[in-house]
């Protein structure tokens, strides 16, 4: 059977929905998180989208995001203008702002300076239009642009002004057409969420249903539909993300659900038992473990590409399911279906089904799976942000170690091994992670901290220890926080911390001399080294 479409069982359907045009810049996905805070259900989709398309998909309202380019350079992203005549309310920020003006026959130009930073803008008129009702008439908001609206479309009204930009915001309240220079998205314009929130449910009419209850009645009715009477199994890791989807399912099915657990022999120090404790014990679920270590040890000997590392994981990991399913059901019953906690930021950087993004790498449950399996997936977790499944997941009443674990990528430590993966590089690596991980949460930072772990570099480097020369291997230690994982910034770790970090790696690990900390964010860097 071809996989096919993934069918992704999740909680989109049966919520208002808000798309989020996203023209490249870094703001739409913060844009989207910040609709969702909201409690409305957001969808990021591609500039390039056609306007018949987005009438189709049915949306409550459009929020055309900044971009890097001014409207008037050769080769900006423009809409389809089009969109403004759906009868759908629009708002612009930003570049959207200048670009909804630009298209409706406004002025956009630049201006003698621009506006970066914190800045004042003042609502024109009693009350300022509705994106600034309830409001105080003077706002400390975030700009960032060279550009400005120095004339408002026929139609339109300027709401707000500010030293560098006459016009703003604007509204044409009759069609619904809304449009602000500054970003209510960001932390430092304070009342920004307010802004969004006059957009969403006084021009949108959107109802706030977008709760870990309203997710989880959403995705549990959307799995029934979906798999019917068949059987499910699930591809659990342990991580956060597969125990929510199995938690999930398990709801929706019962026991037509079985969790395999497929130890690739790639997972953290004293995971695999842990898994077990927890799903066969304390959840009561039905659970399979395969212990497969060698066999994916073999496949990847020799193998440095990261890309090729996923996708002979990812290759291993179904034919593993496959012949474990055949046993548990037998040939004629084996289960067509397949859970996995795919995410959407993993769907976003993979390229999603949309063309949203350029792949920044394929994530084994999303573009690393083989063209042909014996299984349909479903991915109840889909529309999520990682954030989002943690509350879910709460609700669900899952414990609070499982809920709160770091996020580890599914090929385990293969892509925190730096080139070739063998069984002395893995121990390594295994041993340093768990040294980073024990005196993270010794220090009390593990909750703060997005991720924090230890990767093995494919270098070797002199070294004295015992007063004898050495030549041995060097770990990075990464440590990041972040909201969602779209972007990050490096932790800035006590100096203390850190070298007690690098003082019991060196001691305890054999072969390891050296240790850095990497102090790179996302964007430029990802948050996983491969």
């Amino acid at each position: 059977m071809s996989s096919g479409s993934s069918g992704s069982s999740g909680a989109g359907p049966g919520f208002d929905t808000v798309l989020v045009v996203d023209f490249g810049a870094q703001y739409a996905q913060l844009i989207a998180r910040r609709v969702r805070e909201c409690r409305v259900r957001s969808e990021i989709v591609p500039a390039s989208i056609p306007a018949e398309e987005v009438r189709r998909m049915g949306p409550k309202g459009i929020i055309l995001s900044g971009g890097p380019r001014s409207v008037y350079e050769p080769g900006a992203r423009l809409a389809d203008p089009d969109l403004f005549g759906l009868g759908i309310p629009v708002l612009g920020i930003c570049y959207g702002h200048q670009l909804m003006a630009s298209t409706l026959g406004g002025d956009v130009a630049r201006g003698a300076s621009g506006e970066f930073g914190r800045t004042s803008v003042q609502a024109q008129g009693p009350s300022g239009g509705l994106l600034f009702e309830g409001l105080a008439g003077t706002q400390t908001v975030w700009m960032s642009h060279n550009d400005a609206v120095v004339a408002a479309p026929s139609g339109f009204t300027a709401t707000a002004s500010s030293p560098a930009s006459p016009v703003a915001a604007m509204e044409d309240r009759e069609r619904r057409l809304f449009g602000v220079q500054f970003h209510p998205e960001v932390a430092h314009t304070p009342n920004g969420l307010d802004v969004l929130k006059n957009f969403l449910y006084r021009a949108c009419d959107c109802l706030p249903a977008w709760t870990p209850t309203g997710v989880i009645s959403g995705a549990v009715e959307a799995i029934r539909a979906r798999v019917g009477d068949a059987r499910v199994v699930c591809g659990l890791s342990g991580g956060v993300d597969s125990a929510v989807a199995a938690a999930l399912v398990h709801r929706a099915v019962g026991d037509r659900l079985t969790c395999i657990f497929v130890d690739h022999g790639l997972l953290r120090a004293g995971e695999a038992e842990q898994v077990v404790d927890t799903f066969g014990g304390h959840l009561s679920m039905d659970l399979v473990h395969v212990k497969a270590a060698d066999r994916f040890l073999e496949r990847l000997a020799g193998v440095v590409d990261p890309e090729e590392k996923r996708k002979v994981i990812g290759f291993e990991f179904i034919r593993v399911f496959e012949e474990a399913a055949v046993e548990i059901a037998g040939d004629a019953g084996a289960a067509p279906f397949l859970v996995q906690g795919t995410l959407y930021p993993d769907v976003i950087e993979s390229g999603g089904s949309s063309g949203v993004a350029a792949r920044i790498k394929t994530h084994h449950n999303v573009g690393g799976l083989p063209d042909v399996m014996a299984f349909e997936l479903v991915e109840p977790l889909r529309d999520l942000f990682k954030d989002e499944v943690r509350k879910v997941g709460e609700e669900l009443g899952l414990p609070e170690e499982i809920v709160w674990r770091q996020p580890f990528p599914g090929p385990g430590l293969a892509v925190r091994i730096i080139g070739d993966v063998t069984p002395e590089r893995l121990h390594m690596v295994r041993a340093a992670d768990a040294v980073v991980v024990e005196e993270i949460h010794r220090a009390g930072l593990h909750r703060r901290l997005w991720q924090a772990f230890a990767v093995l570099l494919p270098v070797r480097t002199v070294g004295v220890m015992g007063d004898e020369r050495t030549y041995g291997n060097v770990v990075a230690v990464r440590a990041v926080e972040s909201e969602d994982a779209m972007t990050a910034d490096w932790a800035r770790l006590p100096p203390e911390l850190l070298d007690t970090i690098a003082g019991r790696i060196v001691a305890e690990v054999p072969g390891v001399s050296r240790v850095v900390y990497d102090i790179s964010s996302k964007p430029p860097a990802t948050i996983e080294w491969e």
